[in-house]
This record gives C-alpha cells, structure tokens and sequence, in this order.
C-alpha cells in the first residue's frame, strides 16, 4: 500500500474474518482502579450539560426532522443521501426561525454526532436523540464523535494543499495533548513549533526523503523561520475547527482546552495507556462487561472463559444477554458476542436466526449459521453478498478505530473483498453504515501514503456531505 497514486493501488485479496478471529485491540487486560481525571475536571453530570449546550442546535433540527419528516407526513419524501433538499431546509428554517444555512450545519452536526443516522438513502433519528434527556453518557459520546470529526465538521479551506492538511490532522492529537498537560492558555507561537516538529516526525516515519537536488540553505535573516510559514493557516484553521465543536477557545493568539475538551483529550489518552480489567471475576458479571474482560486473551483462553461464565447462568438466558450485547454500539462487543454464542452452539441457533434481518448483525449471523451448518470457518465468508461483506469490513474497522492501534487500523485494509481502495471506497460509501465517515477519518489519519490518505479522507467528506 504504497502507491501515491490511490487508483492503482491493490489490495491483497484475503477471506475477510470476523472481528474476534483478526487481530485483537490493543487493550490490556488487567484489573486496576478505575482512573480518575484530572483534578478540577467537572464532573459527569455537568459535562453532559456542557455537551448538551454544544449540541443543542443540531438536536433541534434532529428533532424537528424527527417530527416533521417522518413517514407518511405530508413532504416527507426522502431527499437522497440522507441530506437535506433545498426545500427542506427552507421549509425547516421557515419553522425554527434560523436560516436555511444554519439548518444545514445543525443538520450536519446532527449527523456526526449520531443524534441523526443515515441509512442508504434515508436518514432516522440515532439513538442518542433518543436518549438526549435522560442519559449523560449517550450525549458524551455524540460529543466525543463530533470532536473526533473536528476537520469534517470545519473543512479547510480550497487554497490549503490536501496532503498538508492530512499531515496537520494526523499531528493534532499531539498538540490537544500538549495542550491538555499545560492545563491553561498556550501561546499559538508554542503551538506552531510543538506542530512542525510533529509533523517532520511523521514524514521522518515515512521515510520520506525529497527526490533530485536541493537547494542550500539559505542565508538570509529569518531564513530559518521559513519552515512554519505554511503550517501557520493550517493551525488557525485547526484551532478554529475545534473551537467550533466546542473543544477549545482561541483568540489573542493563545489556545485553550474547554473543560470537555480537557476531559476527552483525557479520556483518549487513558484509552492508549490504561491497563483494563483481567478475566478474573468475569464470571459474574453482565454479558458485556465479561466480553470486554475478555477482549485481550488468546483464542483458547477466551473460549475458556465464555464456557465458565455460560455455565454459571441458564442457556437461554445467557444467549439473550449476549445477543443484546451484540446490539450495542461497539463492534468489538458484537464481534466478541458472536465468538461466545459459537461456545454456546447449537442450543443458540433459534436465537441467532431471529437476528438475520437487523442489518447490523446480519453479517455476523450469517457467518455463525454457516460455520454451525459445517462450513470451514475460511470458507464461510462466502455466504455473504458484497454489501454484507463490506458491512462487515466497516462495522470491524470501527472496532480497531475505537480500541487498536493505528498500524492494526491499517492493516485491516488487507482484509477488504475489494481489489483497490477506490473499489472500497466506492462500496463502503454506498452500504451506508453509521460509523462510515469515523472510519474513513481514521483511516485516513494512520495511512502513511499521502496520496492515499487523501483519498479516503476525501470519502469521508463526500460520505457526510453527500457528495458524489
């Protein structure tokens, strides 16, 4: 995957797996404390407020939409893409007092952070819309997708060179890092040096070496400042990207975390160091949290495991447990959940028949009946249709994205039934899974080719803004 011309790129065709039989996160499972954040963070409650208040707007254009565009209401036809018709948003305008544009942003908005899901050519309300009033979590985390969306919610402007921006996007993290130890204000100037040497990091990691010959450095007085002057619109434009979803504030050329910000910086630093829970007292607990407990062991130790907490609770029970499990958000958990029911075998059939037709399990069940039929657990995939496949391929490449790394998040590409990546990128456009664009964004962050992480990232866009 090296080609920096992302229509020739191949890739090696390899019988894609399910997501328990690739390579597992990069969660370490060992029982600890539960960490604390940083002491003034607020606390739950009153972060759930403050992402509340950020989101507002977005869930009252979800609401209405829920409301006003719902099947068999007068002009509720679909508009395409799960985007908003000029009509539409005239007509939703004309309803909350705000103007078309506003109502296409909130729209957006409302799109990335789950508070609205599109689906094929449709868009429904998310579930968090759903929850809006009376989970806090639920409404963290619609802010979390929204922030981890920061450069699609606030596209660069046309003059910005493309791979630059990826370059500065994939260097951000360390900056809002940066920016979360100062606990503070933080002078720009500091910001654009902590930037350039980040993203010489990066294509230092490439190895990228400029081909021909060089220039010699020049002489001149301030010659040697010339290296940040192209990233200085590339951080006033990221700066302005993540005050606009409400994790800093920028102005008098200093930066600084929002509480919410400062939190989620937190959060996904404890993500990449924090040891989690062994299998020790996995027994006990619900579906769930037994699957994350086993998320990190090896095959034999997890079967194990799933056998142990199977044998502690009625059949029928505990397949219903797990199979509400494998309806939640996470795609690890689903994965997981389905690797448990195979322990179960056959007194789990009826129940994994019962859950063909939710399109978000279809793939995994699919796989399961196969290999139960006598399947050779390589071959099963074959059982699945292109679009079920390539469900498949998102729905585990949101896993790695939530809980691996980024090499691992790279690799997976290794396991698409598609040829080349626009192939892929073309289908996992069009099979309309919910967490496309979040994939596609951090694919696009951890692909080292330029020319490829511009392409995808290109997808991404194209995916949330309905573009073609």
């Amino acid at each position: 995957m090296t080609s920096r011309n992302p229509r020739d790129s191949r890739l090696r065709l390899v019988s894609p797996r399910t997501l328990a039989a690739a390579p597992r996160a990069a969660v370490n499972q060992r029982r600890r404390p539960a960490p604390r954040p940083p002491e003034g963070t607020p606390p739950p409650v009153e972060l759930a407020r403050m992402a509340r208040a950020v989101l507002a707007d977005a869930a009252t254009v979800a609401r209405w939409a829920d409301t006003a565009l719902r099947p068999g209401r007068e002009g509720a036809d679909a508009d395409g893409k799960g985007t908003l018709s000029d009509a539409t948003a005239e007509r939703a305008a004309a309803e909350l007092g705000l103007t078309p544009d506003q109502v296409r942003h909130d729209w957006d908005t409302a799109r990335l952070a789950g508070l609205v899901e599109v689906h094929g050519d449709s868009a429904r309300p998310g579930w968090r819309l759903r929850a809006w009033h009376r989970d806090d979590s639920a409404v963290l985390r619609g802010w979390v997708a929204l922030f981890d969306a920061w450069s699609i919610a606030h596209p660069e402007p046309a003059d910005l060179e493309p791979a630059a921006v990826a370059e500065v996007v994939s260097a951000m993290p360390q900056v809002l890092s940066f920016l979360q130890l100062s606990a503070g204000p933080v002078p720009v100037e500091q910001l654009l040096d902590l930037l350039e040497q980040r993203v010489i990091e990066l294509r230092t990691e490439r190895c990228e070496i400029p081909y021909g010959p060089q220039p010699e450095p020049s002489t001149e007085p301030g010659a040697e400042d010339t290296p940040l002057a192209p990233l200085t619109p590339l951080l006033e434009w990221s700066l302005r990207a993540l005050a606009s979803v409400g994790a800093l504030t920028y102005g008098d050329a200093q930066a600084t975390l929002t509480p919410l910000g400062s939190w989620a910086v937190w959060v996904k630093l404890e993500q990449i160091c924090v040891a989690a829970q062994s299998p020790a007292g996995n027994i006990e607990v619900a579906a769930e949290d037994m699957l994350r407990g086993c998320a990190q062991l090896r095959p034999n130790a997890a079967r194990a495991e799933y056998r142990a907490w199977l044998a502690a609770r009625p059949v029928g029970a505990a397949v219903t447990e797990l199979i509400d499990a494998a309806r939640g958000e996470d795609a690890l958990i689903r994965g997981l959940a389905f690797e448990a029911l195979r322990v179960v075998g056959a007194p789990a059939e009826p129940d994994v028949r019962t859950v063909v037709d939710e399109t978000p399990l279809r793939p995994y069940a699919l796989l399961w009946l196969a290999e139960h039929d006598g399947a050779d657990p390589e071959d099963a995939h074959e059982v699945l249709t292109r679009e079920e496949a390539t469900w498949l391929w998102v729905d585990t490449a949101a896993a790695v994205a939530d809980h691996g790394e980024a090499p691992l998040l790279v690799r997976h590409l290794e396991s698409a039934v598609q040829a080349t990546v626009p192939a892929l990128l073309d289908e996992v456009r069009a099979v309309g899974h919910p967490r496309t664009v979040q994939v596609l964004v951090a694919l696009a962050a951890a692909h080292p080719d330029p020319a490829l992480a511009k392409a995808v990232r290109r997808a991404a866009f194209q995916v949330h803004t309905g573009g073609s």
